[in-house]
């Protein structure tokens, strides 16, 4: 199976501690790197998880908060000093962000060889954003203090896979191939002809990870997260502090796995923890009662979905 994975650079917290950096993620699908949130300090975790500066090629910010884009500058200096000419593109809600950080690339990063390509998008409606011929990506209206937006990464479909035992039998050409995986039959020698489905078996189903960080419990977004694969959901509280959790728009452990539980996902994987838990593990527990299959965001953390 192809490459579908996510590390995890900083698992969030609001206030950096000596245990957590602040949030940003990597998905990596088929050897194509996406960011997801740009903290101060990510492109040092970054370097740490061994990730190529080259192909990373879009930057996703779910919103303006510091703790969730105060690494932009660093990082976007780093790749003009690394030389790079590739575009580099940001999305974000809205577009303060290009209005916001423009002055400061315009005085530190004047001399850039690249150019930065800034696209905004309404945080009140979910929308493809971002769509090649691998993966499709959509955002996920949330409710923070300011506009946010999730983000959900819907691998394409694969072409089916031909039986090699029928290329032997039948004597398929190597250039006929690539049509019968589109959909083509195949006349053998003696006229009869192949269908398509006596040819190929099905390829795996496509994956799905969703991030859904600093927001109160959207359960609007249930039917677009319906079966995915992997679900990242803020746990900022235990439930003891539900009120603190309203009052700041974040969720507790337990409203994240009811989250996971609701959208049938697989997986659900849990940070952003406030600092003022020593240990995350007590988090970990309280999602455990209402969803099992849960884990624990950590820095180094890479996740196969």
């Amino acid at each position: 199976m192809e490459k579908f994975e996510v590390h995890i650079l900083g698992c969030g917290s609001a206030l950096p501690t000596m245990r957590h950096f602040p949030t940003s993620q990597v998905v990596n699908l088929r050897d194509k790197l996406f960011m997801i949130d740009c903290a101060e300090g990510t492109q040092l975790q970054y370097r740490k998880a061994g990730l190529s500066f080259s192909r990373l090629g879009s930057i996703f910010i779910s919103h303006l908060h510091g703790d969730h884009c105060f690494g932009l500058v660093g990082l976007i200096s780093t790749f003009g000093l690394l030389g790079r000419i590739a575009p580099l593109h940001i999305y974000s809600p809205c577009d303060d962000l290009e209005r916001l950080l423009r002055p400061q690339l315009d005085y530190f990063c004047r001399d850039m060889p690249f150019p930065v390509v800034f696209h905004g998008f309404s945080p009140h409606v979910p929308e493809v954003v971002y769509d090649d011929r691998t993966v499709s990506i959509s955002t996920l209206p949330l409710k923070h203090r300011v506009p946010c937006c999730g983000f959900l990464f819907s691998e394409k479909p694969k072409q089916p896979h031909i039986r090699r035992d029928m290329i032997d039998f039948l004597h398929i050409p190597l250039h006929a191939i690539g049509r019968i995986k589109a959909g083509e039959g195949w006349t053998d020698a003696d006229g009869r002809f192949w269908h398509h489905d006596q040819l190929t078996f099905p390829p795996e189903p496509p994956r799905r990870y969703a991030y859904c960080s600093d927001t109160m419990p959207v359960e609007a977004n249930l039917p677009l997260l319906q079966g995915v694969d992997v679900m990242f959901h803020e746990a900022t509280f235990a439930s003891d502090a539900l009120a603190r959790a309203r009052q700041t728009g974040h969720s507790t452990a337990r409203q994240a796995a009811e989250m996971a539980r609701g959208a049938a996902a697989r997986r659900l994987v849990i940070g952003h923890f406030s600092s003022r838990y020593d240990d995350d593990t007590l988090l970990l527990r309280e999602a455990e009662e209402v969803f099992p299959e849960v884990v624990l965001a950590h820095e180094g953390l890479k996740i196969e979905v």
